[in-house]
C-alpha cells in the first residue's frame, strides 16, 4: 500500500533533522554575509534532489556595491529559485524563506551555536527557528510528494533569499523585481506558527538623531553647549510622543489590539574627542519606530521627524540632524478568499485545532509579495524559541507538522 505524504514525513523525520543540521552548520551570519555561496550551492542541490528545477541567481556586483557597505563588497549575494510544473495545474504558489542568520554570542547549552545538537525534542543552533527550520520542513514536504508519486495541484515556486536580517534589498526585494516568477499566492515561512497564521506584520522606521553641542573645558562648562544634556532633554520630550502613539490602535482578526511603539537608544554614542573633562560636542541615539499594519512608513517617518524638530526648538541651544538608517514596510491581508481558507484548512487538519489569523509585531518579507506582486500572501512556519538569542531552538514535532501542512496544502488546493 503506497504511503501518503503525511505518513512518509513521519517515517523520514530523520531526513529533516540531518538536512537542518547541514543548514545550521553553514554559518551564514549577516552582517557581513558569510558562506552565502556555500549554502546556496547546497540549497540548489537539495531542491533538485526533491524534484524541482533549481538555480542560483547571483546579484550583479554593481548592484550589490550600491547597497552594501564597503567592508562587505567582497561578500557576494545570491538568491536561489526552484520551480516545479505540476500536471494539470493552472495556478502557482510561491514559498519563500531567508537563509541568513544574525550573529551569535554567549555560552550555548550544547557548545557550538552551529552544531545543530538534538536533545529533549528540540534541535539547537543559530537559524533553527529563524528560519532554516522552515527550509528543512519545506524540503521534506517536497521530498514526500516525490517519493509517494503525489502530484501537487499547484505549480510550485521556491525562493531562498539573502539579507532578510538586514534589509532584504538584495534578497526578496531583488527577487520580486528581477526574477522570473509569476505566483498567484505566496507563503513566507515565518511570522505565524503553532495555531496562528500570519496575515500581516508591522513595519519599522530606524532613525539616527544627532545632537550638536559645543566643546569646552570641563572646568568652564558654561562656555560650551553640552550635547548630552540636550539629548537627555530631547529623549524626555519623546515621552509625549510615546503617549500619542499609544492612542493609535489596530484590532487584528484574532481580536488583539496593537499599538505602534517606539524604542529609544538601542544605539547611542558620543562624538570623537570625548573625555571626562570635556563638554561633549556631539551625542547621538537611535529610534526604532514600529509601524502598524494600517500605517505607512512615509507617514510614520514624516510625523516623527516633525515632532523631533518641534521638540528641539523648545530646548534652548538644541540643534539636531536626523538621518534614516533603514525602513521596512508593513502589510496586511484581510483573511478572506479561497487561499486563506485553504491554508487554514490544511493547518486545522494537521493540528486538529481551529487556527486563527494573526498579525506579527515584527517584520518579515511578506510585504514584498503582497505589495509588489499584489497577490494573497500569508506567513507560516515551524517557529521556535529564543530567536536571535542564546540557545535558539526549534521543536522537532513542530518541524514535522509544518512539513505536513505544506504537503497537505499542495495536495488539496488547486487555486
Amino acid at each position: 500500500m503506497r504511503s501518503t505524504p503525511a505518513s512518509y514525513i513521519d517515517a523520514h523525520s530523520g531526513d529533516l533533522i540531518a538536512r537542518l543540521q547541514q543548514l545550521v552548520g553553514i554559518a551564514t551570519v549577516n552582517p557581513p554575509g558569510h558562506s552565502y555561496a556555500t549554502i546556496t550551492s547546497y540549497l540548489v542541490h537539495e531542491l533538485q534532489s526533491v524534484g524541482l528545477k533549481a538555480r542560483r541567481i547571483p546579484i550583479p556586483a554593481a548592484k550589490a556595491k550600491k547597497v552594501l557597505p564597503p567592508e562587505q563588497h567582497d561578500k557576494p549575494r545570491f538568491n536561489v529559485l526552484g520551480t516545479l510544473k505540476a500536471r494539470g495545474a493552472t495556478k502557482t504558489i510561491h514559498f519563500n524563506a531567508h537563509y541568513d542568520v544574525v550573529p551569535v554570542s554567549g555560552t550555548w547549552r550544547h557548545g557550538s551555536p552551529f552544531s545543530g545538537a538534538v536533545g529533549g525534542g528540540w534541535i539547537y543552533g543559530r537559524g533553527t527557528a529563524d528560519m532554516k527550520g522552515s527550509i528543512a520542513s519545506l524540503l521534506l514536504a517536497l521530498q514526500a510528494l516525490k517519493a509517494t508519486k503525489t502530484t501537487p495541484k499547484l505549480n510550485v515556486e521556491v525562493s531562498f533569499t539573502a539579507d532578510e536580517e538586514t534589509d532584504s534589498l538584495l534578497g526578496a526585494g531583488w527577487l520580486v523585481e528581477n526574477a522570473p516568477i509569476k505566483p498567484d499566492y505566496a507563503i513566507v515561512m515565518e511570522g505565524g506558527e503553532g495555531d496562528e497564521i500570519c496575515c500581516g506584520h508591522n513595519g519599522v522606521v530606524w532613525l539616527e538623531v544627532t545632537v550638536h553641542g559645543r566643546a569646552a573645558h570641563g572646568s568652564t562648562p558654561e562656555k560650551g553647549v553640552n550635547a548630552l544634556e540636550k539629548m537627555s532633554a530631547l529623549v524626555l520630550a519623546l515621552e509625549e510622543y510615546k503617549a500619542k502613539l499609544a492612542k493609535q490602535t489596530f484590532t487584528t482578526p484574532d481580536n488583539k489590539v496593537m499599538r505602534p511603539t517606539m524604542n529609544v537608544g538601542g544605539v547611542f554614542a558620543s562624538g570623537e574627542g570625548g573625555k571626562i573633562n570635556t563638554v561633549p560636542a556631539l551625542a547621538r541615539f537611535s529610534i526604532d519606530r514600529r509601524v502598524l499594519a494600517i500605517e505607512t512608513v512615509d507617514q510614520a517617518e514624516a510625523d516623527l521627524r516633525s515632532f523631533l524638530a518641534a521638540a528641539a526648538k523648545k530646548i534652548p541651544q538644541c540643534k539636531i540632524t536626523v538621518a534614516k538608517f533603514s525602513d521596512n514596510h508593513p502589510c496586511y491581508n484581510a483573511p478572506e478568499g479561497s487561499f486563506f481558507a485553504a491554508v487554514a484548512g490544511s493547518l486545522g487538519r494537521v493540528r486538529r485545532r481551529q487556527p486563527v489569523f494573526s498579525v506579527s509585531t515584527g517584520f518579515n518579507d511578506m510585504h514584498f509579495f503582497s505589495h509588489h506582486l499584489k497577490i494573497p500572501t500569508l506567513g507560516y512556519g515551524p517557529g521556535g524559541e529564543d530567536i536571535h538569542g542564546i540557545n535558539e531552538r526549534a521543536k522537532l514535532s513542530e518541524l514535522t507538522r509544518a512539513a505536513k501542512t505544506y504537503a497537505d496544502l499542495l495536495t488539496t488546493f488547486a487555486g
